[in-house]
């Protein structure tokens, strides 16, 4: 069993259970916008960044206020200019987990993407967004309020 999944944690200054609705029902604020909301488990939502027609569809498994966060990839086509079609769908079947534990006055979320490992073709590339906007947009969210999440040209 390998362990080299995908791996990050942030400490930000709101609570858990705004961190909890930033990852589910406010995921626009800091990420892109989804078509519908991921408010109960079975909730799907695709994530589309225009003005590209990479998309990924992510299904709700597992929300335990304020807790957890598990969502499922079900449907994936990453387009990316230089890159092999075989990306396209490697998302597919990955898991996004978010666990969210108060540290003291702030609060850590730590973002585990299982299936995002140093194997796959796109792991240089989902690795640099996953920084920009979990590392970057979601905390200045969390710490300020303005996230920078991705808009359409």
């Amino acid at each position: 069993m390998t362990h080299d999944h995908f791996r990050r944690s942030i400490l930000v200054s709101a609570d858990a259970h705004s961190a909890f609705a930033a990852l589910t029902t406010g995921i626009e604020h800091w990420w892109t916008k989804p078509d519908h909301p991921i408010a109960q488990v079975g909730d799907r939502a695709k994530f589309t960044f225009p003005p590209g027609k990479s998309f990924w569809t992510f299904e709700a498994v597992r929300l335990d206020a304020p807790h957890r966060v598990e969502m499922t990839c079900v449907e994936a086509l990453h387009l990316h200019e230089g890159m092999p079609h075989e990306i396209e769908q490697e998302w597919l079947g990955t898991t996004v987990v978010w666990t969210i534990t108060q540290d003291g006055d702030q609060t850590r979320i730590d973002l585990e993407h299982r299936g995002l490992n140093p194997a796959l073709l796109c792991f240089d590339v989902c690795q640099a967004g996953w920084d920009m906007f979990f590392t970057g947009s979601l905390k200045a969210y969390l710490d300020s309020g303005v996230g920078r999440p991705h808009r359409a040209d």
